[in-house]
């Protein structure tokens, strides 16, 4: 499943929020802070992988994502993310449709140790979760002809410096399957505008839509990234990406002849409010 907190997500679709405390005048003593900040966010990515698993080419995304501090430590979060792709031939040569909605909310509290996370994401697949071609499923069995679900995730970020580390669990509550995954970035910054930002994850799934010859379980895939934000103002950051997505032992059977290429790329731009 999708999910608006998968860590490096779709080229940085959204970005962190800013929020900027207003001029003080020289007689003023205190300064105003937004209580709600966020950002708004378009992207377009030449081919829509997930978790590993192939979903369709040439997708247009549009996202907003809204956090709002509870106490001290301890931060709401609520996000909406929808795709639909234009332009994919599945195996049998026919045009595939996909579209997606995704609404989001979690928890993040601040610890000395780590930041960890509470995500709950609901899920709905307008054409199914295979998609469809000529308003009929593409799937071929139950678990691709999922029209909704939801899941509960888990997820730990630890900085060290310019490193971030990530470790998250997902638990799909359609399918009764977990999926884990492992991920690190660098931020090597270039100029006081633009950064190049490398990242590598890995993914591990029990009963996850996974491949019928892994067992049930296995590793997912490997993705490498490497992702270059710009920001044009205090508030725009463009971000264009290469990304590589290399099936492991649980999904090497799904990635057909629709994944023509485990290289692909893509464009977002957000803007911080």
């Amino acid at each position: 499943m999708k999910s608006l907190l998968k860590l490096t997500s779709i080229a940085a679709l959204t970005s962190s929020a800013l929020a900027g405390a207003a001029e003080v005048s020289s007689t003023a003593t205190t300064s105003a802070e937004p209580w709600i900040t966020g950002s708004i966010s378009a992207a377009y990515e030449t081919s829509y992988y997930f978790r590993g698993l192939w979903f369709s080419n040439n997708n247009i995304f549009n996202g907003v994502s809204l956090s709002a501090p509870l106490a001290d430590k301890l931060t709401l979060g609520f996000g909406a993310l929808y795709t639909q792709n234009g332009g994919t031939t599945n195996a049998a040569g026919s045009d595939l449709e996909y579209s997606e909605l995704d609404l989001t909310g979690s928890l993040t509290y601040e610890t000395d140790l780590a930041t960890f996370g509470l995500v709950v994401t609901n899920y709905h697949f307008f054409d199914s979760f295979s998609g469809a071609v000529n308003g009929v499923t593409d799937g071929v069995n139950a678990d691709l002809q999922v029209k909704n679900a939801i899941d509960i995730g888990l997820t730990a970020k630890k900085a060290f410096g310019s490193t971030n580390v990530y470790l998250g669990s997902w638990f799909d509550a359609k399918i009764d399957a977990w999926y884990f995954e492992a991920g690190i970035d660098y931020t090597y910054e270039v100029n006081e505008k633009l950064s190049l930002v490398p990242m590598v994850q890995m993914g591990y799934g029990i009963d996850y839509y996974v491949d019928n010859s892994s067992d049930g379980e296995g590793l997912t895939h490997v993705r490498a990234s490497l992702n270059a934000p710009y920001k044009y103002n205090d508030t725009v950051t463009i971000t264009p990406y290469v990304a590589g997505n290399y099936a492991l032992e649980a999904r090497k059977g799904q990635n057909l002849a629709e994944a023509t290429n485990d290289l692909f790329g893509g464009i977002s731009v957000s803007c911080a409010f």
